[in-house]
């Protein structure tokens, strides 16, 4: 029985969706003004895997991840680069589609922009206005009287009295209460702007989410996720807007992302240490970094660095050589072994990937034996590995492909040297047939010998 953390509770609850047979989902997607951090990465991956897993245990999964593509940050970025805010979201929006499909990241079913739910949002604000939830001062801006929700901090666990000791009220704000937040943004000159019932305006960032929820949705649904960061105050909000909005739960299960660290510091521009998920492809394999990012169970932070990266290169290589040079399509997996059952035995348990890793090595130590023994079931072994690999999004490429990848010296040249090598022994020049091997180990280039051959991977 699958079992959730679950940030509301603050504990694991048994999972049990509202309608039989079917989840619905919505995570927190990316702000598209820039390219998509290692941060955002680890959220796209941990939800992924959470998708593949569900769908796993025969649930219909409808999974929503938005797009919010209006706000401050994209109409400065719009306006310092000299282009309309929408021409700027499209193409940040087509990058981050590229990074994540590099990392194996599985479309959602739907993926709503802010902008296409302005009508929804502003029907929300109204019924918040006119349950006494909102308020209009008249400036433009509508606010949100947070005082007014009953369990506000419910998320988050922030004491409501504790938060308005620390609060205070910008100069052209005109709020009642500090710590009440914006529905609705009145224009200011050169930003783009929708008509409302308060002069024309854009949306405020907490509204936008809770409206498309409802939208897509509903008004109650089974899982909302996001990055740690969005805990307070953007889910807090969510919350008091649309419970009070639709007068019912919200949802049911909180599920939150661990944090990125680097070198164990807070990945920060400031500090020299933010990393684009761009960048970070330019020097390892996409699937080398998914693992990494899966190495850790989901929720617990997990530490960004050259090691980090190089083990998981090390472990993922040795997954894909246990299945190397085994033709496993149309070959059905080894069934009654218990691995599977133990497999999925970790993932029930708060999609524990580093657990279910843990079964998957001991599964191909067993699948290595019967290859040494040359068992009947390795092929079947073999399956299972990939099989099980799946379910987490990896192990899905071809292993000689994947163990070549990467080299920085042409295909060509090393099929030469091994040439050069084999015409060395035949003339019993073993010294220069080492020196071959050698020469090929400096550019990473390991050579296997079988009775079948030799064949070369890439050692990173």
């Amino acid at each position: 029985m699958l079992q959730i953390y679950n940030t509301l509770t603050r504990k694991k609850d048994l999972f049990t969706p509202i309608n039989e047979g079917e989840v619905r989902m919505y995570v927190c997607g990316m702000t598209v003004y820039d390219l998509c951090h290692i941060g955002h990465a680890r959220v796209l991956v941990a939800f992924d895997v959470v998708t593949r897993y569900l769908r796993a245990k025969g649930y219909k999964v409808t999974y929503v991840r938005n797009i919010t593509d209006v706000d401050d940050k994209i109409i400065r970025r719009a306006n310092d680069n000299g282009e309309t805010f929408t021409v700027l979201t499209e193409r940040m929006i087509a990058e981050m589609h590229k990074d994540s499909g590099e990392l194996g990241v599985l479309l959602p079913e739907m993926e709503p922009k802010a902008t296409e739910f302005i009508e929804e949002m502003k029907a929300m604000i109204v019924t918040l206005i006119d349950k006494g939830y909102a308020y209009a001062p008249g400036n433009g801006d509508v606010y949100y009287r947070v005082a007014r929700f009953e369990g506000y901090g419910k998320l988050s666990g922030k004491v409501l009295e504790e938060l308005q000791a620390g609060a205070r009220i910008d100069v052209e704000e005109m709020k009642e209460d500090p710590l009440d937040f914006v529905l609705w943004k009145g224009a200011k000159e050169g930003e783009p702007f929708w008509e409302s019932p308060w002069g024309n305006g854009r949306p405020g960032w907490h509204i936008e989410c809770s409206a498309m929820c409802k939208g897509c949705l509903g008004e109650t649904f089974d899982i909302h996720g996001g990055g740690p960061d969005l805990k307070f105050p953007h889910h807090e909000n969510e919350i008091a807007q649309s419970e009070a909005a639709n007068g019912k739960t919200f949802v049911n299960t909180w599920m939150h992302a661990g944090a990125v660290r680097v070198d164990n510091e807070k990945m920060s521009k400031s500090l020299g240490n933010f990393f684009t998920i761009r960048e970070v492809l330019e020097k390892y394999p996409a699937e080398v970094v998914r693992y990494f990012l899966i190495s850790s169970q989901y929720r617990s932070p997990i530490n960004y660095s050259e090691d980090s990266l190089k083990e998981a290169a090390v472990r993922l290589k040795r997954l894909y050589t246990s299945l190397d040079g085994l033709k496993l399509e149309g070959v059905a997996p080894e069934q009654g072994t218990g691995f599977e059952t133990r497999f999925y035995a970790a993932m029930d348990d708060d999609f524990n990937t580093p657990e279910a890793l843990g079964v998957l090595f001991e599964l191909v130590r067993t699948l290595n034996k019967a290859r040494a023994e040359q068992a009947d079931n390795a092929m079947a072994l073999g399956a299972l590995v990939r099989q099980l690999g799946g379910l987490l999004g990896i192990l899905q490429d071809n292993p000689e492909a994947f163990l070549k990848s990467g080299a920085d010296v042409d295909e060509a040249w090393i099929l030469a040297m091994i040439e050069k090598r084999k015409a060395a022994k035949a003339e019993k020049d073993f010294a220069g047939a080492d020196r071959v091997r050698e020469e090929l180990a400096e550019k990473g280039v390991i050579l296997q010998d079988s009775r079948e051959g030799t064949t070369w991977r890439i050692e990173r």
